[in-house]
């Protein structure tokens, strides 16, 4: 066991470096080509110049492309360039899954030779939790990123709203929007607006939007927009409208979310605490917490039914603290 994680963290460590020289830009590979031949010879024709400076596709990038269109057809795949393009995270599908095997092993490298001092079984579970960490951290991002999005929605739509009322269409107010309107709204905003300018319908440009944000706030928008579209009407008093709606609920969610916050810590505490106190005795005392990990008829089943009942008190709080606007 200890063969395998001193070559699993060798291994961790080797993609990590192929990934930083990878890092390099090809224009630099040119260079140095370039400066290298010059400097043996001076003899250099307009179709060397050609190739040398023709794109170079590296091992990496094949290797990346070749593990991409194996995993393109798989739901698992799909689901991540989903929560990949939700976060607004500009990496590819093989990336996310080397970037999840780097998590297992520096997981488990971490916790063999560092917290558990050779304790197998803690090690691989600190293995699990580094496959489900790259994911927890996308959820993070995506999550964030939706609040900040509604957040800004309100004085979103009163620039938006502005700019109808001076003369703009609707195309030219949402480029005025992907201008001046700050992260994430901006870059959304810009997203439809070349989707738009690449053929494809606003209704549809604004429906991919709407599946990347995932907000019911903007499905309203969205919605007066289409109808508006299809029957006609003064669009500018219909966002004042929802609006004025959104910051209603904005300002309701923010009242529900104070009252609701010792429920929140109460979960976190639940949760995190027995974790935690096992993590703090494993460090002063292994020999008081180790029996609970190496005995598999006593000890195994009590830690499974620890969790499953960390579980199920998780769940309810959030239950209780989840109150739908």
């Amino acid at each position: 066991m200890v063969i395998f994680a001193i070559v699993a963290t060798v291994i961790a460590v080797v993609i990590v470096v192929v990934g930083i020289v990878s890092v390099r830009s090809e224009r630099d590979l040119i260079e140095e080509r370039l400066g290298t031949d010059m400097g043996s010879s001076l003899n250099l024709t307009a179709e060397d110049l050609a190739a040398a400076e023709a794109p170079q596709i590296s091992v990496r990038e094949q290797m990346t492309e070749a593990l991409d269109n194996a995993l393109a057809n798989r739901g698992f795949a799909q689901r991540w360039r989903k929560q990949l393009s939700r976060a607004d995270i500009k990496i590819t599908v093989a990336e996310f899954a080397a970037v999840h095997f780097i998590s297992v092993v520096g997981f488990f490298a971490a916790s063999f030779f560092l917290l558990a001092r050779g304790n197998i079984i803690v090690a691989i579970l600190a293995g699990f939790v580094g496959l489900f960490a790259p994911q927890i951290y996308v959820a993070r991002q995506v999550s964030g990123r939706l609040i900040r999005f509604e957040e800004q929605l309100p004085d979103t739509l009163g620039l938006w709203v502005n700019a109808l009322r001076s003369g703009y269409s609707v195309m030219q107010s949402m480029e005025a929007i992907s201008r001046d309107a700050p992260e994430p709204t901006a870059t959304e905003f810009k997203r439809v607006i070349q989707e738009v300018q690449l053929g494809i319908d606003m209704e549809d440009a604004l429906q991919h939007m709407l599946v990347r944000l995932e907000s019911e706030d903007f499905d309203l928008v969205v919605t007066a927009v289409n109808i508006q579209r299809e029957v006609g009407g003064n669009l500018a008093e219909i966002l004042e409208v929802i609006a004025h709606t959104i910051r209603e609920r904005i300002k309701l969610k923010g009242e529900i979310r104070v009252m609701t916050s010792q429920g929140r810590v109460t979960g976190y505490l639940i949760s995190g605490l027995p974790i935690a106190l096992a993590g703090f005795l494993s460090l002063i005392s292994p020999g008081f917490i180790t029996p609970l990990f190496t005995n598999r008829e006593c000890g195994w089943p009590l830690i499974g039914i620890g969790f499953a009942l960390i579980g199920i008190g998780s769940a309810a709080i959030q239950k209780i603290i989840d109150i739908d606007i």
